[in-house]
């Protein structure tokens, strides 16, 4: 482990988060690997019993690097929705891929916030610009003629750069749009959408998360490739009123039968599909046999949404 000296701005993230944090929040920087250039897979938050440990692998740009896992973890302390995945496709390699492509699309909508206070620290100026770049580049490679099966990936780096540039940077910009030029103009569309109301709260962070779920497919399909499916593979959670959580469940979610299962139970799952928002907002395995009977569903219906949360132990989020 090196020791590594953080700035001050990365030391007032720490402290906050250690406010906040009912364990110990540390920094551990791992190794001696500097690529030059900075990428989102450079750090990871690892807990351990009442402590978590945010390791940083490559020490190109520490504070930038430390001080993003250190703004995510700020964002799950402060009560914005988190993403969780419970349903499982019955194949391990294609569930890893789904989870990477949900959970890098939840991440992008929570750059906009991210990203922004960062800038406010100073933590990004035109040296970390320049890095951000090369791991664009180190990642992704310029588009073909005809385009390969790499599109699905072009089109999420791309969105996330949008949102860490903004679109005023025209030097970036055009580079992008000579090197990716179809994935980038489909990613400035998603870009638009989900900069077009602030995400000022949880309530508008999780409805620009849905967005971009649903707008990423359908420009998935525009290409004729598959789409990716997450509002229902990956559970939103929740951000409700006081007068939600008091409503029957049948008023604010349907049961969705899905071909998926129960990670838990290895059980058919039923997905409890947001009937304000089509997302996957919580999931319950399919009843056993003994079960099978309509008192099951009417019974689950009939409970509160605050009743149902408690049973399932599902965290979610109070306006």
């Amino acid at each position: 482990m090196q020791n590594v000296e953080i700035n001050a701005a990365t030391q007032s993230l720490l402290d906050a988060v250690n406010t906040i944090f009912p364990g110990k929040v540390e920094l551990q920087f791992i190794g001696k690997l500097q690529n030059g250039y900075v990428r989102h897979d450079q750090a990871q938050a690892v807990q351990d019993k009442d402590n978590i440990m945010i390791q940083i692998s490559d020490l190109s740009a520490p504070d930038y690097t430390a001080s993003h896992e250190l703004l995510h973890l700020l964002m799950t302390l402060r009560g914005f929705p988190q993403i969780f995945f419970a349903i499982s496709t019955g194949e391990e390699q294609l569930d890893q891929q789904l989870m990477m492509l949900g959970t890098e699309l939840y991440d992008t909508v929570c750059h906009i916030v991210v990203v922004s206070e960062q800038r406010k620290h100073g933590l990004i100026d035109s040296e970390i610009e320049q890095m951000y770049l090369k791991g664009i580049q180190a990642t992704i490679t310029p588009e073909p003629t005809p385009v390969d099966d790499k599109m699905t990936l072009r089109l999420l780096t791309l969105t996330d750069a949008l949102v860490f540039y903004g679109d005023g940077n025209k030097a970036v910009n055009a580079q992008l749009a000579k090197d990716y030029p179809i994935s980038f103009a489909a990613a400035k569309k998603l870009y638009a959408l989900i900069t077009e109301k602030p995400v000022d709260s949880p309530f508008t962070l999780r409805r620009n998360i849905v967005k971009l779920f649903k707008a990423f497919d359908e420009q998935l399909k525009d290409w004729g490739l598959p789409p990716i499916n997450m509002t229902e593979f990956a559970t939103i959670s929740n951000v409700l009123s006081k007068r939600q959580l008091r409503l029957e469940v049948r008023q604010t979610f349907e049961l969705y039968h899905s071909d998926m299962v129960d990670i838990k139970t290895k059980r058919r799952a039923y997905v409890g599909i947001n009937r304000a928002d089509g997302q996957n907002s919580f999931v319950i395995s399919a009843p056993t046999k003994n079960n099978d009977n309509p008192d099951y569903y009417k019974a689950i219906y009939s409970l509160s949404v605050e009743e149902l949360f408690k049973k399932l132990q599902m965290p979610y989020i109070l306006r």
